[in-house]
């Protein structure tokens, strides 16, 4: 059977987007004709949680309800460089512990991180959903491969726009940067659109 995963920020003692997280889950459920029965702020409350500190809650699931959690410290990434890597069928709209499609587009990649192209369209980086920015405003992809939370929340409350990205247009974007539960908008570095070595010309 396929498991899950849901990472959640916490943050000095706070659980982040918890409420999008359970509708992600219920929604994950709901596709494979499950119910639902694991109660997040239930496992929340069971935790030993520190009042200081960035640490990501990483809760494994599958649809028979079983899991397993655990509270890690955490760093935000930084990368030298990006690559376009081009991949027509590959598919990931739940949060699948399974990321072997992925690991191995990035191993084949000249770069620390990947940016995935599907039909000539920008998706997603092999962990996080992508901002990109034109003039004062950021814009994040029509053709994502999973909408994230984070995503979710942004487009929300009106601090990003949702555009068709693709390598005919990428080149009009002056920066960029990488977004997911454990990194919220302008929290980590914001790449200059050059980091991505194979821009097209």
């Amino acid at each position: 059977m396929s498991r899950f995963i849901e990472t959640i920020r916490v943050e000095n003692g706070i659980a982040f987007l918890l409420e999008r997280h359970q509708q992600r889950m219920g929604l994950t459920f709901e596709a494979f004709q499950k119910e639902n029965p694991i109660d997040l702020k239930k496992v929340f409350h069971s935790l030993e949680v520190p009042s200081n500190g960035l640490f990501k809650w990483r809760l494994l699931y599958d649809l028979n309800g079983d899991f397993s959690s655990e509270l890690l410290p955490y760093q935000v990434l930084k990368f030298k460089d990006f690559q376009l890597v081009n991949d027509d069928g590959i598919n990931y709209c739940f949060k699948l512990e399974d990321r072997a499609a992925l690991n191995q587009l990035k191993a084949q990649a000249e770069t620390q991180e990947i940016i995935i192209v599907k039909n000539g369209k920008i998706t997603d980086t092999s962990f996080s959903n992508l901002l990109f920015k034109k003039g004062e405003h950021w814009f994040t992809p029509k053709s994502f491969l999973l909408n994230g939370v984070q995503r979710q929340y942004l487009l929300a409350e009106n601090k990003i726009e949702e555009v068709e990205i693709t390598l005919n247009n990428i080149v009009e974007f002056s920066h960029f940067q990488l977004i997911n539960a454990m990194n919220k908008m302008n929290e980590r570095t914001i790449y200059p659109i050059d980091k991505i070595i194979n821009l097209p010309r």
